[in-house]
Parts: structure tokens; C-alpha cells; sequence
């Protein structure tokens, strides 16, 4: 079966008049590829922020977007705009070892850093020590009164560290149980989040947060873990930074949890049982404490954003947005085999192939009426930061853009029977991307994983939280060669041996012709949005509707 969409498709849209959509042009999966090789071999060291690998992944996105003839739209300069916009970041690196034990009934318990538990400090300053604070659990570490829910109970958290399961109350409930879908069912919430989670430490004085991994709730393995806390961290240069973060911020194995509430006389299984109700009231962790001693490396350093733009004919101060991460992870712990590139093929060199294919379909269509940006945000692989330092500088309005069409991780696993997008559907532009789907012979499948949380973990959503209708596209688990079951099994084995992992690399023998067939789509989706007067939004009971509808005005109808 072929997929694709016709030339000259004439399609109801929601304003409810006809759309006549131009020829869709032949995505090129040679040049995908291509694209793909580059920006993730190793000459780009995986692409880390503030690194030689930045260099060369930002002048490879703007070479090519001054090859196909994009005009340069980052921060203004005396000689017009530049291709980058500059992302000042704060950057926080352990240059020596870093010592973290428990004192366990009087006896200390080393703990093993990447292979036990995982901290880091986003906090500028040049040494953490503490010295046996107090151990706290704080079920979920969950306060969210629109549900009637609240983990803390007035705890005082001042000086101590907590300790807090990941995901959120429902993941692990009976559907059952009365209190089941408080927290949406099986998809995971905001606050099931780890920067909800760290930033809830931060408001309430937390001297320290330690978040108990364990697979089936976080949706990865410790690997991803691991891989993600080797190197440096970065987040946006804050006024007060220790309003989001407490000053350590860590995970620790399920194996270390358990053994930190047996000395103090708990069962870890039964005491998760008991943060699944409203009765859960925080518990000391009797006998134990923590203790940390590691030098911090604190300097504020500039990464980019890299900005191209085709301006619109008619209505050039309406935008339309395509973006996807240039950055990976960079060079860190190293695997079995020594390697110690993360190059972040698929994730996500795969969306900035995507996008800079995008910019060659629309560099050889007829100019649009709106104008479309193309930009490859940086960081974030370290908490969106590129995106939220975007949406707080945006370089055309976010009131008179309408949407963000987002690229994270493609499809390298052959054509899907169905597409989706991270989350719930909320916004129209997923009714948008059903409509399309179905002219291409295919479905819109809501999000099959929606206890990963993707919808969080994406830079649609930084834009989204601003108001701006954003979403992720995402491959399908339909495939035409195995159906379903090889779908799952291909999204499952990228999730344990690939995702924040060395392996993630660039392979030749790659069906990018699903990735072709869900770029003709975007492109599609992108041309009428480009076209149109129309103005996508979210739907009624988002909790991004009442940011958007406040800058209603500023939008032509």
C-alpha cells in the first residue's frame, strides 16, 4: 500500500471553507539520511551544548538553511539579523570526585555515584557538603489541590532531604480503587515530572531531593539515567535560581530504597502503597541520613538557537513554527564498548534532517502568506531550555504565531498505518493532523504511551505553556511489515538499547519511508496553516486555553 497525499486535495478545514492544497513535493529520504549521518557522527562529538560540537552543528543547520535560501532570523545585528539566537545558560560541572553516602543506624553506606545514585547541583555556587541531613519520604511529592491531593500535609522540609517515588499516584493504582484517575489514569501528569518534582523541593525549602528510579514508572532504564547525569548540566540564567532547585537534586537505584527504609524499620513496598492514599502522611526515614561532598564548577556560557525564515507575502507578522533539538548529550560515561559519543542520531538528528527538509519543500513552493520559521533549539536534552528561553524571546510574537510543529525522534522503521502526537489531543492542530492522516489512507492514533509523559518531555511544550498551539509528531506503532506487535517491539528496543545511549547512531540500512510519509503530512499540515486565516487553539479543560485566549485580540480573524 502507497501512502501520500494527492496534489490539489481539496479538504473542509475548520474554519469550515475549502482548501485547495498545493502538490505536496517528494520528500527525499536520501537526503534525510544524509543529514542524519552528519550531524550524529562522531566528528560532532554528540553534539553537546557549548563544545565543538555545537560549532559544527549550528554552521551545518545555517549553512543549509542559507543554501536553500532562508533568510537569517536570529538576534538582530547592525547588519540584520543573524542565523542564531543566543541562549545564555547556566552551566554546572564536578570536576573531582563526588562522595554521597547514607549513615544507616550509625554506619555509613557509601554510595556509588552512576552505579547507586546519580546528584548534581543547579544552583551556582562552588561546593556542596552537607553533612547527615535528615531523610524524609514524601510519597509522590505531589501538592495539587484542583485534585485533592496533597503529599506534604504541612511538612516542614527546611535542612532535610526528600525522598519521592517517580511518576505520579495513578501509574501503579488499582483502576479499581476509588481514587484511580485523580491523576488522568495510566498518562502521566505534570506532576509526575522530575522538574515538577525537584522545583516542589525547591519551593518548599528541600535542602536536597532524591527521586527512587525504577523503570516502569520513569519509562526508561538507569542507563537513561546515568547517560543523562554524567556530564555537565545547564539550565536557563535564572535571578533566583533556587526558586526551582533545591541545592542537590539526584536519583537513586530501587535496590538503595529499599535498603534505606528497611533500616529504618519500613517496607518500601508497603510504604508506596500507603503514598497511594489521602491518609499518606510524610515519614522520617529514623537512623538514616545523607551526606554529599563535591567541588562545583559554576560559569555561564551562550549556546544557540539557529533561526531561519521564509517570510510570508500577505500577512508576514503571522507565523507559523516548524523546530526540532540540534543538541545531544555529548561526550560522557563511556558503555561497555568504551564509546563515549552519544551521537543522538535518531534523537534527534532524525527531526533536524526533518526540518531542514521541511525548509527545502518550501523553499521550492510558492512563497506562503504567513511567514514560516524553521529553528533548531538548543538544550534540550537539558530540560527544554532552548525552547523556554525561545518562548520568553521570541523572535516573532507568540500572540500572532499560530503553532509550533515540532520534530523529536522520527520514523527510521518503514511506513506506519497510523500517526500520532505526544499527549492527549488537546489542541486542534491534532484534529488537524487526523484530517490529513485520513487523505493519506491512514489514522490518527491517540498517544499509545501516555505513561511516559512525552507531552513534557518535548519543546512544543515550553511554547504551549506560553500559549501557543504546539505539538510533537509521532510515528506510528501500526507498521505495514508486522503490524503492532513489531511497532511496540521496535519502540521498546529503542528505548533500552539506544535512547541516551552511544548505540543511537546513524545506520544505512534505516526505512525512512515512514519518516517520508509523516513529513508529507507536516508539510501539508504546515502549507494550509501557512495559507490560511485560520487560528488553531486548545480545547476546552486545557490548562493552556486561558494563556492563549488572553492575547485573542492581537489575532485577526
Amino acid at each position: 500500500m502507497k501512502y501520500g497525499l494527492a496534489a490539489g486535495l481539496a479538504v473542509a478545514w475548520l474554519s469550515g471553507a475549502a482548501f485547495a492544497a498545493p502538490p505536496v513535493p517528494a520528500i527525499d529520504a536520501a537526503k534525510l539520511s544524509e543529514h542524519i549521518r552528519v550531524l550524529s557522527s562522531d566528528a560532532f562529538e554528540g553534539r553537546g551544548p557549548a563544545t565543538r560540537g555545537e560549532d559544527k552543528a549550528v554552521a551545518y543547520i545555517s549553512g543549509q538553511f542559507k543554501a536553500l535560501g532562508l533568510a537569517p532570523a536570529g538576534d538582530p545585528g547592525a547588519d540584520g539579523a543573524a542565523w542564531t539566537q543566543a541562549v545564555p545558560l547556566r552551566r554546572f560541572e564536578t570536576p573531582g570526585p563526588i562522595t554521597v553516602s547514607f549513615t544507616l543506624d550509625g554506619k555509613p553506606r557509601p554510595l556509588v555515584e552512576l552505579t547507586d545514585i546519580v546528584v548534581h547541583t543547579e544552583v551556582p555556587t562552588s561546593r556542596v557538603a552537607v553533612k547527615d541531613a535528615p531523610l524524609v519520604f514524601i510519597g509522590y511529592g505531589v501538592d495539587a489541590p484542583e485534585r485533592q491531593w496533597d503529599d506534604f500535609k504541612g511538612y516542614d522540609l527546611k535542612g532535610k532531604i526528600a525522598v519521592v517515588l517517580v511518576n505520579d499516584p495513578d501509574f501503579e493504582m488499582d483502576p479499581g480503587d476509588p481514587l484511580f484517575g485523580r491523576f488522568d489514569g495510566k498518562a502521566m501528569t505534570l506532576y509526575g515530572r522530575w522538574t515538577y518534582k525537584y522545583a516542589e523541593a525547591a519551593r518548599r525549602g528541600a535542602l536536597g531531593m532524591l527521586i527512587v528510579h525504577e523503570t516502569g514508572p520513569a519509562a526508561y532504564g538507569w542507563n537513561t539515567v546515568k547517560n543523562s547525569n554524567s556530564n555537565a548540566q545547564f539550565d536557563i540564567v535564572r535571578p533566583h535560581p533556587e526558586t526551582l532547585h533545591p541545592l542537590i537534586e539526584g536519583w537513586i537505584q530501587r535496590d538503595v530504597a529499599v535498603e534505606l527504609f528497611k533500616s529504618a524499620g519500613l517496607d518500601f513496598e508497603k510504604e508506596k502503597a500507603r503514598a497511594r492514599t489521602l491518609a499518606f502522611r510524610p515519614v522520617e526515614l529514623k537512623g538514616a541520613t545523607f551526606s554529599a561532598d563535591y567541588a562545583v564548577d559554576t560559569s555561564t556560557i551562550v549556546s544557540h538557537n539557529v533561526v531561519g525564515k521564509i517570510a510570508g507575502t500577505q500577512r508576514p507578522g503571522e507565523a507559523l513554527l516548524y523546530g526540532a533539538h540540534w543538541d545531544h548529550l555529548g561526550i560522557g560515561a563511556p558503555d561497555p564498548k568504551g564509546d563515549r559519543i552519544y551521537n543522538g542520531a535518531v534523537d534527534n538528528a532524525s527531526g533536524v534532517a526533518g526540518v531542514l527538509e521541511l525548509a527545502r519543500l518550501f523553499s521550492q513552493a510558492p512563497k506562503p502568506q504567513r511567514s514560516v520559521y524553521f529553528i533548531a533549539f538548543t538544550a534540550e536534552e537539558k530540560g527544554l531550555l532552548g525552547s523556554e528561553y525561545y518562548a520568553a524571546h521570541p523572535v516573532t510574537p507568540l500572540a500572532t504565531t499560530v503553532a509550533l510543529l515540532n520534530l523529536d525522534v522520527m520514523n527510521v522503521n518503514g511506513p506506519s498505518r497510523d500517526v500520532s502526537t505526544r499527549g492527549k489531543g488537546d489542541a486542534d492542530l491534532d484534529a488537524l493532523v487526523a484530517r490529513f492522516a485520513k487523505d493519506q489512507g491512514r489514522v490518527y492514533a491517540h498517544d499509545a504511551h501516555l505513561e511516559e509523559g512525552g507531552f513534557y518531555r518535548a519543546d512544543h511544550f515550553s511554547l504551549a505553556k506560553a500559549g501557543v498551539p504546539a505539538i510533537t509528531l509521532t510515528a506510528g506503532l501500526d507498521l505495514v511489515t508486522g503490524g503492532v506487535p513489531a511497532g511496540e517491539a521496535a519502540h521498546r528496543d529503542y528505548i533500552v538499547h539506544r535512547y541516551h545511549q552511544p548505540a543511537d547512531e546513524w545506520r544505512a540500512d534505516w526505512d525512512l519511508s515512514g519518516a517520508a510519509v509523516d513529513l508529507e503530512l507536516y508539510y501539508a499540515l504546515g502549507r494550509y496553516l501557512a495559507d490560511s486565516h485560520d487560528w488553531p487553539g486548545w480545547a476546552a479543560g486545557s490548562e493552556f486555553k486561558a494563556t492563549r485566549d488572553a492575547t485573542a485580540a492581537a489575532r485577526a480573524p
